[in-house]
């Protein structure tokens, strides 16, 4: 697990698999709050190996080496029947070298170092069914390799979700007021070079109104210090990895930069809104066509009000059968 959100991905899987007695290790890297939600959910790594690399080219390219080596250190000889991975190519290209079964999954497709290397050396690829298949070809994957599946990942690992309805007044949220979820943008990713103002002028806009609490959940260290240092008012910006499904859930708006968030969104029938400055994936193009997504180009354009109170539209899919995929790599 090499980001925050493939804890929340694979938490059912694990859950499913160790339930009926299959032995399950997990490997993490230290970064963001990946090791804080393995922690939240009451998972433990059996290895946490290396850190992000930063926004320095070298820099990942160092840290992927120091990656593969370790983990293929730590994986040899202990007879892994199979390897399942959310974009980690180190995990992929680690399990290929020593001859066991793997399957990549993600729904982004244009992160496209990682998906060159992570989808050659994968056994399987399973992504979603609004992913074009023809934008994975130049990643050497095709049927049989490739494997889809309806909706979105969001809705089966949120399958068994809900809510915490205390957790908005443990950070003294005003119910008075109209909650909005942030997220920033993913600016130490390789495909989020663009320079993206409007994430910074939709926190100014919305941290200075006072019918507002926006609750603003960094990504980095970096991130937390620079909304720290604009002291906006009516920004809420937790120390910690907090319950954020629960956050998105009890939100009236929710406006992310990035995509794991906007889809929790939709899958909990939350209004969202994309602040999201690279290439737009099959994912993001397909819920704007059916509006559950909102692209943002002006911060004034929010629509702010008080949701009813009640649970939003969802669909609940059977996380088994995104696990069974998953595991079709061992064939």
């Amino acid at each position: 697990m090499t980001a925050s959100a493939h804890v929340l991905v694979f938490r059912p899987l694990i859950e499913i698999m160790r339930g009926r007695g299959d032995e399950v290790e997990i490997t993490a890297r230290d970064y963001a709050q990946t090791l804080q939600l393995l922690e939240l959910h009451g998972l433990t790594a059996d290895a946490v190996i290396g850190k992000h690399g930063g926004r320095s080219r070298f820099q990942k390219a160092r840290r992927m080496a120091g990656r593969l080596g370790s983990l293929h250190h730590w994986a040899k000889g202990r007879d892994f029947d199979v390897a399942l991975a959310h974009g980690s190519h180190e995990l992929t290209l680690t399990a290929r070298r020593l001859g066991i079964p793997s399957s990549d999954t993600f729904d982004y497709e244009f992160a496209t170092l990682q998906h060159q290397l992570g989808c050659r050396a994968a056994t399987k690829v399973v992504v979603p069914e609004a992913i074009p298949p023809d934008r994975l070809t130049k990643y050497g994957v095709r049927p049989p390799k490739l494997v889809q599946y309806p909706g979105l990942k969001e809705e089966y690992y949120l399958s068994d979700f809900e809510p915490d309805a205390s957790l908005p007044a443990r950070f003294a949220v005003d119910p008075a007021r109209v909650l909005v979820v942030l997220r920033p943008p993913p600016d130490v990713s390789l495909y989020h070079r663009h320079s993206n103002p409007l994430f910074p002028m939709t926190l100014e806009h919305l941290g200075r109104l006072e019918n507002v609490h926006a609750f603003v959940l960094p990504r980095t260290e970096e991130q937390r210090e620079y909304v720290r240092s604009l002291a906006l008012p009516s920004v809420i910006l937790p120390e910690a990895a907090v319950d954020a499904q629960s956050l998105i859930a009890l939100a009236d708006v929710v406006v992310s930069a990035g995509g794991t968030m906007n889809r929790e969104a939709a899958a909990l029938g939350v209004p969202v809104y994309t602040t999201y400055g690279g290439r737009l994936g099959g994912v993001d193009e397909a819920l704007i066509r059916e509006g559950r997504l909102k692209p943002l180009t002006d911060p004034r354009a929010l629509e702010l009000t008080k949701r009813d109170g009640s649970v939003g539209e969802r669909i609940r899919r059977d996380p088994a059968l995104l696990l069974e995929l998953l595991l079709s790599a061992r064939g």
